[in-house]
C-alpha cells in the first residue's frame, strides 16, 4: 500500500517528536508549514510523495512570497520543507534532492534589540510587593540574570533550582540540558517569591512549576509577555520589550563586561557559535562609541 501525502506528513511529525525530541511549539510550527504546502500540492494534483518535484516546491515558494510574508518567515517555512523532503528521501518514500536547490530568501543580518543596563535596572524595579509582583520580579530577574528563553523560564520546575549554588538546570531546544547561574539579585527575588508569593498563588495546590498564574496554574508565555509589556511601559521604555530582548540584553552586557564568546554560547544554549557571534557586532559598536567619546583623536 502506497504512502499518502497525509501519511507522509504524519510520519515526519512523529519522527520529529520521537527521534528528534523537538518541543511542542516547534512541532506546531512545522505542522502549520506542512499544511500550507499540502494545500499547494493538492492544487497541483499531487497526492503521493513519489510525485513530489522541485518545480512543485518552487511554485509553493512563489506562493509564499506573494502572501507578503517576511523573508525570515519564508526562509523558516522553506527550511521545514527541505527537512521534510530529506526525511522522505531517507525513508525511500520520495525522490532525492527535491529541496536542495530551491531559491532561498535573502535575509538582512539585523542586530538584536537590547536594553541599556540603566533601562534594565528601572524595569526590574517596577513590580510591587503583591504575590503577582513578587512573581514578576523573580521572572524578570531570572530572564535577565540567566538569559533564559521564555519557554525555558515558564517551564522551570521546582526541582530545577539549585539554591546553594545559585544555578538552574534548564532543558532547552531539542531537549538539550544545560546548567546556568542566575546570580545574587535573581536569587534574592526568587527566595522572596517562593516564600511569600508562590504559596498564595498556589492556594494549596500541588504543582511542579515555579511560576504560577493567578489561578494557581503554570504561567503561560503569553501571560508573561503581557506582564512584561506593562512593566516596560511603567518604566518609560518606549521601544517594544519582549522576553527575547531580555535574553539579548543578557548576552550583550556579558560581552561588554569582558565575557568570552564561547562562555556566552554555552550559557545561551546555542548549538552553533555563529548564532552567538551576532552579539559581537553589538559589542564592537559599544567599543567604538567608547573610543569616540574618550579618545582625544577620535572626537
Amino acid at each position: 500500500m502506497k504512502l499518502t501525502l497525509d501519511g507522509a506528513v504524519d510520519s515526519f511529525l512523529d519522527y520529529l517528536v520521537i527521534e528528534k525530541g523537538l518541543a511542542p511549539n516547534t512541532i506546531r510550527a512545522y505542522a502549520r508549514d506542512l499544511r500550507a504546502y499540502h494545500e499547494t500540492l493538492e492544487g497541483l494534483g499531487i497526492d503521493v510523495p513519489e510525485r513530489l518535484t522541485r518545480d512543485a516546491l518552487e511554485i509553493h515558494a512563489i506562493r509564499l512570497s506573494r502572501r507578503g510574508l517576511t523573508p525570515a518567515s519564508r526562509a523558516r517555512m522553506l527550511s521545514t520543507l527541505r527537512h521534510f523532503h530529506r526525511f522522505l528521501a531517507r525513508e525511500g518514500s520520495g525522490p532525492e534532492g527535491v529541496g536542495d536547490r530551491v531559491s532561498r530568501p535573502k535575509l538582512p543580518r539585523r542586530l538584536p534589540a537590547v536594553l541599556t543596563i540603566q533601562q534594565v535596572e528601572v524595569l526590574l524595579e517596577q513590580p510591587d510587593g503583591t504575590p503577582l509582583g513578587l512573581r514578576d520580579r523573580a521572572m524578570l530577574e531570572m530572564a535577565y540574570g540567566a538569559g533564559l528563553r521564555v519557554s525555558e523560564l515558564c517551564g522551570l520546575g521546582l526541582d530545577s533550582i539549585v539554591d546553594a549554588q545559585q544555578v538552574v538546570m534548564v532543558t532547552g531546544k531539542g531537549g538539550k540540558q544545560r546548567v546556568v547561574p542566575y546570580g545574587r539579585a535573581a536569587a534574592k527575588a526568587l527566595t522572596r517569591y517562593l516564600a511569600a508569593g508562590r504559596p498564595f498563588l498556589a492556594s494549596g495546590r500541588v504543582t511542579p512549576h515555579v511560576f504560577l498564574n493567578a489561578r494557581g496554574g503554570p504561567l503561560s508565555r503569553v501571560g508573561f509577555f503581557k506582564r512584561l509589556k506593562q512593566h516596560a511601559a511603567a518604566a518609560g521604555i518606549e521601544r517594544r520589550v519582549s522576553p527575547h530582548v531580555l535574553r539579548h540584553s543578557f548576552a550583550t552586557h556579558l560581552l561588554e563586561g569582558g565575557a568570552d564568546l564561547r562562555l556566552v554560547q554555552e550559557l545561551l544554549g546555542h548549538a552553533d557559535i555563529s548564532t552567538t557571534q551576532i552579539y559581537t557586532n553589538i559589542d564592537t559598536r559599544h567599543i567604538l562609541e567608547a573610543h569616540r567619546a574618550f579618545h582625544p583623536r577620535a572626537r
